[in-house]
């Protein structure tokens, strides 16, 4: 018989009865909504050869990095490494094992597992290294060979699209994080602190939960209630509250900062301005990390639009003013944000389902490089920058209009070519590329052309910059 009060004395206790060698699936979205109590009572256990699978992986010193950085990990299944150096160190120097993972189908990988469902087919992934195999998932000491690749997947195709097979995530401990919950294991999360908690919840053998506020059962209005305490097994308060914000980002009333160059600002500008006049009234639209979230800055005043963000949220608003600032709220960027009336926070399977079922108008991503062939390379550079694909390969793979924001030149070599050296994102997805030289479209049999050019620039400049072939617009204008 299941055990109704499901509270404990303390983190410590919660997780004492964790081994080495377990499988841990921890909730949070990079520094927002993680299970912070309990990461630091398992790192004081000194455990080791942990399988971790979670979204992201927090930072050196915070989140699911805490573990990495006490050398407690073996194995880490992610679909970012963002800004945590030690994980991108230790696997490059094949100290860790690392499996990338298309964000939205690690979430559904969470939710098969709390369902019960072994496996489901996605289109997200297909024609790339997730689907074909040949990641390098863990490297021999000093990361001059590879002792393992990833594995080719199962695909079927139906109605002329492809689709890949992928199989559920369970654990043998869960560790999330709530708002409230009360001694059945009820709980409720907070505005963006949400994300991938929710899905976790249950995926595990034993999930525990830790809460800012415990509180009576009966306290809490059961329409109100987001995880139903059947799948949690253990509560408790967490002791002590840090909450960091990933990245400070504050409306101070100044001009936009930018960081880089004067030059590098300049060309900066001249894409995200551009790709602001791709928005249109009523459009619901993904930014991307990096370049295009600085596109709202640019985008007519009377326009409305909804931004989505993939940890949860639809109807991103502003940065806040300083002191207003929430760490229980923010973009796929990890940068403060304020909400839109009409906003709404959701778990990340919903945001995930709203990518994968086309209710989105426009996404806006950047770019490592576009082929002629209107594929896109954005994820990682194999054996020197490990980031992951976080949901880039989810939007592209949508039927989301896709444009892409990068600089035409890298370090004086074209980025945009006539085949991805890179490992893909996405295959022929490609809809509109905007560059600080110009604007190519890619017609519906991929054909690419130069639509506009920008001032100051020269058609020959941008044949001897382009490695890809391309045609040129009869009536080619001056880039907007």
């Amino acid at each position: 018989m299941r055990n109704l009060s499901k509270v404990f004395p303390s983190s410590e206790a919660a997780v004492a009865d964790i081994k080495s060698s377990s499988t841990l699936i921890i909730g949070g979205f990079g520094v927002c909504g993680v299970p912070e109590n309990l990461l630091k009572a398992i790192r004081k256990k000194g455990i080791q050869d942990l399988n971790i699978y979670t979204n992201l992986s927090g930072t050196n010193t915070y989140g699911p990095g805490l573990l990495v950085g006490a050398k407690m990990v073996s194995n880490f299944h992610a679909s970012y490494v963002g800004a945590n150096e030690e994980l991108e160190r230790q696997y490059l120097n094949g100290e860790i094992e690392l499996e990338l993972i298309p964000q939205g189908t690690l979430i559904e990988k969470f939710r098969a597992g709390t369902l019960g469902i072994h496996a489901f087919y996605t289109p997200t992934g297909a024609g790339s290294l997730v689907e074909e195999g040949g990641f390098p998932m863990k490297y021999s000491r000093g990361g001059k060979n590879i002792e393992k690749y990833s594995e080719p997947k199962k695909s079927i195709v139906k109605n002329g699209k492809k689709y890949i097979l992928e199989e559920a995530v369970t654990g043998d401990v869960g560790i999330i994080k709530a708002w409230k919950g009360d001694t059945f294991g009820n709980l409720i999360y907070r505005k963006t602190a949400r994300n991938s908690n929710a899905d976790i919840a249950g995926a595990s053998k034993i999930t525990i939960a830790e809460v800012e506020e415990l509180v009576p059962v009966g306290s809490l209005d059961p329409d109100h209630i987001h995880t139903p305490g059947a799948l949690i097994t253990r509560i408790v308060k967490g002791e002590h509250y840090e909450k960091p914000i990933g990245v400070l980002t504050l409306n101070t009333g100044q001009n936009l900062k930018i960081p880089g160059t004067p030059e590098q600002i300049k060309r900066k500008l001249r894409i995200t301005k551009r790709a602001a006049k791709e928005i249109k009234d009523g459009m619901y639209v993904n930014l991307g990390i990096g370049m295009p979230t600085l596109i709202p800055n640019f985008i007519d005043k009377n326009i409305n639009i909804v931004i989505h963000g993939e940890n949860g949220i639809l109807g991103i608003g502003p940065y806040p003013l300083e002191g207003q600032q929430d760490p229980d709220l923010t973009n796929a960027g990890k940068e403060t944000i304020t909400m839109i009336p009409g906003a709404s926070s959701f778990a990340s399977s919903t945001s995930f389902g709203i990518i994968r079922g086309n209710h989105l108008d426009l996404t806006i991503l950047g770019g490592l490089q576009v082929s002629e062939n209107a594929d896109l390379a954005n994820w990682v550079v194999p054996g020197k920058m490990v980031k992951g694909m976080g949901g880039a390969m989810d939007l592209v793979s949508s039927k989301t209009k896709c444009v892409v924001c990068m600089e035409h030149i890298a370090k004086g070599t074209s980025k945009v070519v006539k085949k991805c050296t890179l490992p893909l994102t996405g295959k022929n997805i490609v809809k509109l590329l905007i560059t600080d030289l110009g604007v190519f479209e890619f017609t519906e049999t991929s054909e690419m052309r130069l639509i506009e050019i920008a001032e100051g620039t020269s058609l020959d400049f941008i044949k001897e910059k382009t490695e890809a072939s391309f045609s040129i617009a009869t009536d080619l204008k001056k880039m907007l």
